[in-house]
């Protein structure tokens, strides 16, 4: 099942230090049994040091967090698409608030990631923004207002109005992309308001790596869809 199926729900594990040691693997198999029992395709991001490990264990599609704009060849601590490829993930995140990249070098992280098969999810902090990496036609834009990013109050109740003008302002630039929205969505309620506003998923973190029970917080993310 590694493919990214709508409605869309991508766990970033960042960095957090629930996901250290053996934290990523116990995360990406909750995540995996949660889509296996719902089937619905729950993506996950896990630390670049444990993405061939667990891209090549779990069943769900694995994304890198970050990919660098570099081909293969002189290019030490950096991290090329194709490497990310080879690692058996299906895409990547580009542009997160927490690792911004120039414009110019977002256009080029798509194409080289297009270029070896990567889906790309491309961050952007308001409508602008959104509107703006649009042109570089990755598969999904992603809009996060950073001020809520690891909070407590949902984007899809703080501020609705720039989820559904990002996914006005994207359509309207190219109709094939698909828009997430994330910064403090926790449960299935703010899942469900994400796609009534047009949104084809979210991108979320802190609401499933720090729960308690991540496996209670999935299946509470999932539980309208």
């Amino acid at each position: 099942m590694k493919r990214i199926s709508k409605p869309a729900i991508v766990v970033n594990f960042k960095a957090y230090g629930e996901v250290e040691k053996e934290g990523a693997m116990e995360l990406a198999r909750a995540c995996e049994s949660v889509s296996e029992e719902t089937g619905i395709a729950i993506s996950i991001c896990p630390p670049t040091v444990d993405l061939s490990y667990i891209a090549r264990t779990v069943s769900i599609p694995v994304l890198s967090q970050n990919v660098d704009p570099r081909a293969p060849g002189s290019a030490t601590g950096w991290i090329t698409p194709s490497m990310v490829k080879g690692c058996g993930a299906v895409g990547t995140l580009i542009n997160h608030s927490e690792h911004k990249v120039a414009k110019n070098q977002i256009g080029e992280c798509v194409e080289l990631s297009k270029g070896v098969k990567l889906v790309t999810i491309v961050c952007a902090d308001n409508v602008q923004a959104a509107t703006q990496v649009a042109e570089f036609r990755p598969d999904f834009v992603a809009v996060e207002p950073p001020e809520l990013i690891g909070g407590n109050i949902s984007v899809t109740s703080a501020n609705p109005r720039i989820i559904e003008e990002t996914v006005d302002a994207v359509k309207g630039v190219n109709g094939s992309i698909a828009v997430l929205c994330g910064a403090g969505i926790k449960t299935g309620e703010d899942v469900l308001k994400a796609i009534e506003l047009g949104t084809s998923g979210v991108l979320l973190a802190s609401g499933v790596v720090k729960a308690k029970d991540p496996r209670v917080a999935l299946m509470d993310l999932v539980k309208h869809l």
